[in-house]
């Protein structure tokens, strides 16, 4: 999976690639150049005291090391350049196709591994390529071409070659084979402390209601306990690593001195091949400690890459139409025809058989107990999920042949939980309509009985909003989404238990101005407070997943016993009396 997704990301970055390889291939060559060089300067210069010729030589040196050094800066440049780019491209491929996702393709990962997934697994794919880049094409032309030119100063000292550098990689093959389950449990413990902290953080509120403060810290301690572990067993073996690799170059330093000293002494080796032999191994041991580093990220790396592609390979549960169907009229007429659907994993289905239609200019209002399958009935119009079996129809087309551009240009849905993004309360308005004017946000802000607070505010509709909303109120937060929604104009509206967080008088308020800024459209309500759907034109009573009751308000008090006891929970004594 590593080689495919560098494979698929770095085609559009090959003219850089090339320039990083030619630019690499003359610095290692200059470098490979210079300890001969340096050779001739001893023996010819140095030992006939020719003036002329080491300054003639050395500036010829000097210039070699300016261009090695030229060279290598200008490779590393674009290969950095190179390397962002291909981690750009994968975060956003990455992002994409989270983005791509159903509600039920994220729940099968999880929000804390697509998190990780999506920046720190792709941290360490760039980071690979990147040291890939620098080191990828010089490592193996300094290893080889060490070799030749070491040989060409003396044959006789080639065996140190042969020694050391079998020794070093099969040290650093030791230590390779090691990490790699590490570095996947390692991953996976990133994933674990992802999870707990996000689930502290959104939660701070419910951990401090409780006084599970103590719970909570043991909790995330242990988890960073478990990867504390994992980091020092690591960690362990990167110390083990370095003295050894130290130890061999050290070793086969001393022993060229040794045994080079020999033969210059013997008369057999000069001094200046002694130090550019010297110079020769110390290069081909050095590019097997860059090639080190290298193995060293390709597990970490490898095991990235795995994660990262699982991601990329799903197929979204959910698809665009092969051969999409445009809607002849648009006026938001919704029809759901034994509709069945179940979670993914479940015993049971959450809904069975429903059926009804929604025509434009009515409210049709949705109540049951807890777990009735509401939220999930509602769910099923926008395409969050998909029907296990039957159909869901906007204006007469099942909205598996609408593209998602159709559907979600003519329905807005007020989730159970609303959410505001980082930014200003005006961002947030137009997310799904980014063209709306001031006096459109004004009039939706108007109907949604939030133009008060918004006006009371120092900067407005330039007024910063934290993540989630958490800066504001959770009935300023329900207004301000009901406001986005409106602001879309749609066809239809679903507001899941929208209303919750208003007092009655707001909630009632609100309904009032809502009835006559949507009575061309369609809308759908769930509700548990009964005031707030009594005036539908159809309320459906849900339970354990089916319609059992259908009428209005008088009419289900007179029929529905479920729905009786619905409005006497909200009664008081004197009120059922």
């Amino acid at each position: 999976m590593l080689v495919t997704l560098i494979r698929r990301y770095s085609k559009p970055y090959l003219p850089y690639i090339a320039a990083v390889i030619l630019f690499q291939l003359a610095s290692t060559i200059a470098a490979l150049y210079l300890p001969s060089l340096n050779a001739q300067i001893i023996d010819e210069g140095v030992s006939r005291g020719d003036t002329d010729y080491i300054w003639r030589t050395g500036g010829l040196m000097l210039g070699v090391a300016l261009v090695q050094v030229a060279t290598a800066i200008t490779g590393v440049y674009f290969g950095s350049k190179a390397a962002m780019a291909f981690g750009r491209d994968l975060r956003r491929g990455v992002f994409r196709k989270v983005t791509s996702f159903s509600a039920k393709d994220v729940n099968v990962f999880g929000a804390p591994t697509l998190i990780t997934r999506g920046t720190n697994d792709v941290q360490q794919v760039q980071m690979l390529v990147l040291m890939g880049l620098n080191f990828m094409v010089a490592t193996p032309i300094m290893c080889i071409g060490g070799i030749v030119m070491a040989l060409r100063e003396d044959l006789s000292l080639s065996w140190l070659v042969w020694v050391s550098v079998p020794v070093l990689i099969a040290v650093v093959g030791y230590l390779v084979v090691r990490l790699m389950p590490l570095f996947r449990s390692m991953q996976t413990k990133i994933d674990r402390i992802n999870g707990i902290l996000r689930e502290q953080i959104i939660g701070i509120r419910v951990v401090r209601a409780f006084v599970r403060e103590p719970h909570e810290t043991e909790r995330f301690g242990g988890a960073n306990r478990e990867l504390t572990d994992v980091s020092l067993k690591i960690g362990s073996l990167f110390v083990l690593m370095f003295p050894a690799i130290g130890m061999i170059l050290h070793v086969s330093t001393a022993a060229v001195l040794w045994f080079g000293g020999q033969r210059v002494d013997a008369g057999e080796m000069q001094v200046g091949s002694l130090t550019a032999f010297l110079q020769y191994l110390l290069q081909i041991l050095m590019a097997v400690m860059m090639g080190t580093f290298m193995a060293m990220m390709i597990p970490r790396a490898s095991v990235c890459a795995d994660r990262i592609g699982e991601v990329l390979d799903v197929e979204p549960s959910i698809h665009e139409p092969e051969a999409p169907v445009a809607p002849t009229h648009r006026t938001g007429r919704v029809e759901y025809r034994n509709v069945s659907f179940a979670y993914p994993g479940a015993e049971e289905p959450v809904l069975s058989n429903i059926s009804f239609t929604a025509e434009p200019g009515q409210t049709v209002a949705i109540v049951g107990s807890t777990g009735a399958g509401k939220t999930s009935l509602l769910s099923l119009l926008p395409r969050l999920y998909d029907v296990a079996s039957g159909e869901v129809l906007l204006d007469g087309v099942p909205i598996t042949n609408l593209e998602r551009s159709e559907i979600t240009g003519r329905v807005a849905m007020v989730p159970q939980r609303p959410y505001l993004f980082s930014g200003t309360i005006e961002h947030n308005l137009r997310f799904g309509k980014t063209e709306a004017t001031d006096q459109e946000l004004w009039d939706a802000l108007t109907v949604a009985q939030a133009a008060d607070f918004v006006r009371d505010k120092k900067n407005g509709l330039g007024s910063r909003i934290a993540q989630g909303g958490t800066n504001v109120s959770g009935g300023q937060r329900q207004r301000l989404c009901i406001a986005g929604a409106l602001v879309t104009q749609p066809k239809v509206y679903l507001f899941d238990d929208s209303f919750s967080a208003l007092d009655v008088a707001t909630d009632a308020r609100l309904r009032r101005a809502l009835k006559a800024k949507t009575a061309d459209a369609t809308v759908i309500i769930v509700g548990q407070r009964v005031s707030t759907i009594a005036d539908a034109d159809q309320i459906l009573v849900l339970d354990n997943g089916r319609i059992v009751d259908r009428g209005t308000h008088d009419e289900l008090l007179l029929s529905s016993t479920t729905y009786q006891e619905i409005v006497e929970s909200q009664l008081t004594a004197e009120e059922v009396a």
